[in-house]
C-alpha cells in the first residue's frame, strides 16, 4: 500500500491534463473521450450488469494465476466481494466503453475476464466482436451467466490458461484493434503477453494495461514497454497505461489526470 501511495503522489506532481498536449492525436482523445461527461447509452447496461454482481452473495473458489491478491486470505470468495474489490470501478469501466466507442473498436481482445464487468463495458458497444479470457472456471462461469443476461452476444468467453489461447490466436494471425491486458500483474508475464500479442497489433491498435503502478516490478515493465521501437505514444492514467503505436507519430509519454 505504502508503494502505491508514493507512486500515486509521483504520478500527481508530474501529470496534467489537457491542457499544454502538444499532439493533436492525444489533445482529441483526451478532451472528447476522456473528459466527455455525456450519458452514454451503454452505461445503463453497464451498472446494471454490475449492481447484478454486488447484490449476488454466492461463495466461489477462485483459482488465481497471476500475482495473487492483496484483499483476500483465502480462495473461497463471495461474488459480491470479488466485484467491489478486484472488479473495475464504475468510473472506469464508463471510459472503458467510451475509449472502444471513440476509437471505433471492431474486434478486441481482453485477457482476464474475472466476472465481466470490463468486458460488459466494451461489449456494450454492440459493433464490437470481444474474445475474453478467463483462467479461472468459477469467475468464468459467473461472467458467462452475466453475458447471457444481457444479451452481450458479441462476446466469445474462452476458458483457459493465457499462454495456449494466445499461442493460437497469433498462429491463426487474428488482429485485434484493443487489447486489455488485466490478467496477471507481475512484470516478466507482462512484458511476456506483450510480446506475443506484438504480431496481433496494426498501426491503430491500443493495448490498455491495468495496474502499471500495482509494484516496483509492474512500473519496470511499463518503462519496458515505452521504450519499445514499435511504440510511438503512451499514455499513463496511473490505473492504466494505453499504448499506441501510430507510426506517423513522433515518439511521446503523457501522464493524464483523470
Amino acid at each position: 500500500m505504502y508503494f502505491q501511495i508514493k507512486a500515486y503522489l509521483q504520478f500527481l506532481f508530474k501529470s496534467q491534463n489537457q491542457h499544454g498536449l502538444h499532439s493533436p492525436f492525444v489533445y482529441e482523445l483526451v478532451t472528447k473521450c476522456f473528459y466527455d461527461k455525456k450519458d452514454h447509452k451503454g452505461y445503463h447496461l453497464i451498472k446494471n450488469y454490475r449492481n447484478d454482481l454486488l447484490r449476488n452473495k454466492d461463495l466461489i473458489e477462485v483459482t488465481d494465476f497471476g500475482a495473487g491478491s492483496r484483499v483476500f486470505k483465502s480462495n473461497l470468495r463471495p461474488v459480491f466481494s470479488i466485484a467491489k474489490n478486484a472488479g473495475v470501478t464504475l468510473h472506469r469501466a464508463k471510459l472503458l466503453y467510451r475509449l472502444t466507442k471513440y476509437l471505433k473498436i471492431d474486434k478486441a481482445l481482453e485477457l482476464g475476464t474475472s466476472l465481466g464487468i470490463a468486458s460488459s463495458a466494451i461489449g456494450a458497444n454492440e459493433g464490437t466482436e470481444l474474445t475474453t479470457i478467463e483462467g479461472c472456471p468459477e469467475t468464468a462461469n459467473i461472467a458467462r451467466k452475466q453475458f447471457e443476461k444481457y444479451q452481450l452476444n458479441n462476446i466469445t468467453l474462452r476458458v483457459n490458461e493465457f499462454e495456449p489461447e494466445l499461442d493460437r490466436l497469433v498462429q491463426e494471425n487474428h488482429k485485434f484493434d484493443l487489447i486489455y491486458f488485466d490478467g496477471n500483474h507481475q512484470k516478466q508475464a507482462t512484458l511476456n503477453y506483450f510480446e506475443k500479442l506484438l504480431p496481433a497489433s496494426h498501426n491503430d491498435s491500443v493495448f490498455i494495461f491495468d495496474d502499471i503502478h500495482w509494484s516496483a516490478g509492474m512500473e519496470e515493465a511499463w518503462e519496458e514497454i515505452k521504450r519499445h521501437p514499435k511504440v510511438q505514444v503512451t499514455i499513463d492514467t496511473f490505473q492504466w497505461g494505453l499504448v499506441f503505436f501510430r507510426q506517423e507519430q513522433v515518439k511521446q509519454h503523457f501522464r493524464i489526470r483523470l
